[in-house]
């Protein structure tokens, strides 16, 4: 986990210069801009401390190792579908369900009964049908 630290680390001291940079540009005057790249690098520098410390408490992985050979990561990876349509529904609702905090409470309102039964959905279909365990 070597590699991830260091990339949001790094992001994170650049997104803090590059909000400073552009306060200066803008005059202070767009109170936005500089802010959200002051959040992105403090949200970086986050998930870079998180890596940190997560890579203290587990063991070495094969990508951290400089010298490391492709078998070395084989192995099982999990369990995943071989295919699924639920993810095309809860897209699509949770589509509406956006619009309709843009456009109007009933698209919401329609949007999230839809998306909790695309979710449920989703998380319950090993449990029917073709791969029912």
């Amino acid at each position: 986990m070597k590699v991830e630290t260091r990339l949001f680390v790094y992001l994170g001291l650049l997104y803090i210069p590059v909000g400073t940079v552009y306060g200066f540009m803008t005059k202070w005057n767009e109170p936005l801009g500089f802010l959200a790249l002051y959040l992105t690098g403090g949200m970086s520098l986050m998930i870079g401390a998180y890596l940190a410390y997560t890579a203290k408490h587990i063991d070495a992985r094969p990508e951290d190792d400089p010298l490391g050979e492709i078998h070395q990561g084989a192995g099982e990876y999990g369990v995943f579908a071989p295919y699924s349509w639920w993810p095309m529904p809860l897209g699509l609702a949770a589509a509406c369900v956006f619009a309709g905090l843009a456009a109007g409470w009933w698209l919401f309102i329609i949007g999230v009964p839809l998306a909790a039964v695309a979710l449920i959905g989703w998380v319950f279909e090993y449990y029917r049908g073709e791969f029912a365990h």
